[in-house]
């Protein structure tokens, strides 16, 4: 298996500088999974890489978040032969979309590119719980949270990393006259 940070180094897919997440908080480094998966063949690798951990659970579905997960979960379930559904914010809250359904007990696996807090996460798996189904696993290519972040499964990733966060009150990079910037999927500057 090729190294996965310095795929995602060559594809530009990890930043320095001073970044808005998702969650929130504020970081000096950015990962933009969608840059390190733009290759059908790299989404591939990884999702061939992660299925690998997961073939002796009795999985029925993989389901990820939108929008981050969407090509990762779709190349585990592929990587898996099983069938891919997601979840996605309506009115912001996590729900399951697009008429997909759940059988009593249907074991998922949730998959996401990356997991800081894991709060998508939680909230896919809770949707899917809230239609029936089993969360049994959760997985991310990358853990920016080095296996602090917790789910409520088990979950693993092919790299964690430790990369500091902070609430935007005492972002040392805010202190310093630095301005955050979202490049992410929710927004802009």
């Amino acid at each position: 298996m090729y190294d996965v940070l310095e795929h995602f180094r060559q594809t530009n897919a990890l930043l320095d500088g001073h970044f808005l997440l998702s969650s929130g908080l504020h970081s000096p480094n950015y990962l933009q999974c969608a840059l390190a998966l733009q290759k059908p063949s790299d989404a591939e690798h990884f999702g061939r890489a992660i299925a690998d951990k997961f073939r002796d659970l009795d999985i029925d579905t993989v389901a990820s978040p939108a929008i981050g997960g969407l090509v990762i979960g779709y190349a585990v379930a592929q990587a898996l032969g099983k069938r891919f559904i997601w979840t996605e914010r309506q009115e912001g809250v996590m729900t399951l979309r697009r008429g997909f359904t759940l059988a009593p007990g249907e074991k998922s696996l949730v998959v996401e590119d990356v997991i800081t807090t894991g709060g998508s996460t939680r909230e896919c798996i809770a949707a899917l719980e809230k239609n029936g189904g089993d969360v049994v696993a959760a997985a991310s290519i990358i853990d920016r949270s080095n296996g602090v972040a917790d789910v409520g499964v088990p979950r693993v990733a092919l790299v964690k990393m430790d990369v500091p966060t902070y609430d935007p009150e005492s972002c040392p990079l805010c202190a310093g006259g630095d301005v955050a910037y979202k490049p992410g999927s929710r927004g802009g500057k």
